[in-house]
């Protein structure tokens, strides 16, 4: 009986370590993969960028970002989440520090190819799913999955962290020090996780393996919606510094302070929502969700004034953001069968990506700077979280009953 109590006690040790391990190198992967966004401002200023062009900068690293997490996430699959973490935390590493030649080169293609190259951070995420999901039972993995996907908080770490590093120790050293931070993050990653014993390295072909994984009705379903919750995450906070500096002219610092704020509260309402949809089902979660979105794109559109109303708006907004993408996941979780999680968490992570990448070209496309609003792209977000909504409500099953085991 003791010797069974211990081993019990062994297995959720690890599976808490682990679980804390790849949130820790998903929090750094994030902040990397943001980090251009924070500084949109900086770039602006310095080299005379419209608002067109500032949205194509900071939308760069989402977009290699999102494509790259379908072959990583069969990838994971294959070789396992230890091995694969390691390797896009020091992938980022010479994307970051091509980064800082460009900003201070002042070279606007240059700066644009690097934060191309950068994307590899952002895939992260579909290393990060398969491996917690291999570590607990299928009533937990809401919350695994949850837990993880918090990890999106270094994005409030990029927007309040970088610019003020940048005041405080320069342009090229706070670059510098991110590259450091990736490399420690990575060398713990490599002495201190380790796959879960139900872990079994697919060797299926990756091309049949993805197009049995883009067979499955789940994977195009959560695609979708998780292109918009996610989507819609990515690209608020990558476009909300320079938004707040046009609609309610703020400085850098400030703006970034807010986007922070922002972030963080998407990351706490993720593992909610991970949570409630073990306990409730992902369904009504993801309903609640964009019901929300729905509403509160129209009311950003209104242009609240004063700080209070503004940001209790942007809060609210960004917490049924986390809440929709922490519901989304635990139906992956839930739905997707084992051997596949890997690859349709790299599909649908992408399509997540991507839902982040248009939205700021559409913003800086669409922004009218007669009347200095963003009237037209807010209004296309109010739009298609309806879509979704009915979509949800009509056509998406829960597949696996709501179980309360432990």
């Amino acid at each position: 009986m003791g010797s069974r109590t211990s081993a019990r006690q062994r297995a959720h040790h690890s599976r808490g370590t682990n679980l804390a391990l790849a949130t820790l190198a998903s929090v750094v992967c994030f902040w990397a993969w943001t980090s251009v966004s924070p500084l949109g401002i900086r770039y602006t200023e310095s080299m005379g960028l419209s608002p067109a062009q500032t949205s194509v900068l900071v939308a760069m690293p989402v977009l290699v970002g999102s494509i790259g997490r379908i072959p990583v996430g069969v990838l994971t699959d294959r070789f396992g989440g230890r091995i694969l973490f390691a390797l896009v935390l020091l992938a980022s590493v010479p994307a970051l520090v091509l980064v800082a030649i460009a900003g201070t080169l002042n070279a606007y293609v240059f700066l644009v190819a690097a934060a191309l190259l950068l994307g590899v951070a952002g895939t992260v995420f579909a290393v990060g799913i398969p491996f917690v999901s291999h570590w607990y039972p299928p009533s937990r993995r809401g919350f695994a999955t949850g837990v993880f996907g918090a990890g999106m908080g270094g994005t409030a770490l990029s927007a309040f962290f970088t610019p003020r590093l940048v005041d405080w120790f320069g342009y090229v050293p706070t670059h510098l020090i991110l590259a450091v931070l990736l490399i420690v993050v990575a060398v713990i990653v490599w002495l201190y996780m380790a796959e879960s014993p139900g872990f079994t390295a697919s060797t299926d072909p990756f091309l049949p393996k993805l197009a049995a994984a883009a067979r499955l009705s789940v994977t195009w379903q959560m695609s979708f919606l998780y292109a918009l919750v996610f989507g819609g995450f990515v690209a608020f906070s990558t476009y909300l510094p320079t938004y707040l500096r046009q609609i309610y002219d703020f400085d850098l610092t400030a703006a970034g302070t807010r986007t922070a704020g922002f972030a963080v509260a998407a990351v706490i309402l993720r593992p909610v929502g991970g949570i409630l949809a073990d306990r409730i089902g992902p369904k009504p979660v993801v309903i609640g969700s964009l019901a929300a979105v729905a509403v509160l794109a129209w009311v950003v559109n209104l242009r609240p004034d004063g700080e209070i109303p503004a940001g209790v708006t942007f809060v609210a907004m960004a917490s049924a953001l986390g809440l929709g993408a922490g519901g989304v996941f635990a139906w992956i979780g839930r739905n997707a069968p084992p051997a596949n999680v890997g690859a349709v968490s790299g599909i649908v992570s992408a399509a997540g990506g991507l839902g982040g990448y248009f939205p700021p070209l559409v913003m800086g496309a669409t922004y009218n700077a007669a009347e200095n609003s963003y009237a037209v792209g807010l209004l296309l977000l109010a739009g298609t979280a309806l879509v979704a909504l009915v979509f949800t409500m009509l056509f998406v099953k829960d597949k696996t009953p709501v179980t309360t085991n432990q």
